[in-house]
């Protein structure tokens, strides 16, 4: 899942990035709005965490404007101004959650990930391939009944092949997903996620490569 973090603050930024990562996200980040309009115009979140008060102005209008465009990320407002009315302008603008600062951090992930989960609302909680299940609620994947420990990223590449089995995923797509803007596009993370999960989740092999183009699990 793929979050759009915009925060002028740098280091609450740094921080809730840190966060998000940790627990599986990959997070591209900005401080003033017009630097998140267009990662908005060239990538696809799951969801955008976006404060009150921008160097560039305050969010609601930007909000505002981008639900006027079309925009349908969903969107946590993460702001000190938290007062009733406060919430009521972020709610009027297009938010659809609001959470105010101080807050603890193991409620921000969760906020995040309900959010992100709205927007995947078509995928299944559990995705069944043979004898592999995966577990998006709780981070689980399985084989034949035993546990596998995937790091984030291969939890996060084998869900988007699950989720879209039995056709081809590209490289490209499974990198626009899967990875933040911070990743080299010319690099090899992504045969490398998938190298190590074929290992992790044994034979028979359930993830093919499409040559030229990316893989598939079948």
């Amino acid at each position: 899942m793929k979050v759009l973090i915009v925060e002028d603050d740098a280091d609450l930024r740094e921080a809730v990035t840190d966060a998000l990562r940790t627990a599986g996200f990959a997070v591209d980040a900005a401080r003033e709005w017009a630097a998140a309009d267009l990662a908005l115009a060239i990538n696809d979140y799951d969801c955008m965490v976006l404060d009150r008060m921008l160097p560039d102005g305050d969010a609601v209008l930007h909000l505002h404007d981008l639900r006027t465009r079309g925009g349908t990320v969903p969107v946590l407002m993460l702001t000190a101004l938290s007062e009733l009315n406060d919430r009521v302008d972020g709610f009027e603008a297009g938010a659809d959650d609001y959470l105010g600062k101080p807050f603890a951090t193991a409620e921000f992930v969760a906020r995040v990930r309900a959010l992100c989960r709205r927007r995947t609302a078509t995928m299944p909680a559990m995705l069944r391939l043979g004898d592999i299940e995966l577990d998006s609620a709780r981070r689980e994947v399985r084989r034949a009944g035993v546990l596998n420990m995937l790091t984030p990223k291969e939890f996060a590449v084998l869900e988007q092949l699950l989720s879209r089995s039995p056709a081809a995923v590209s490289r490209a797509d499974l990198r626009e997903h899967c990875w933040d803007e911070q990743a080299d596009p010319m690099s090899n993370v992504v045969d490398v996620v998938v190298t190590q999960l074929r290992r992790k989740l044994g034979r028979p092999e359930v993830i093919h490569t499409v040559r030229g183009f990316g893989y598939r699990a079948a």
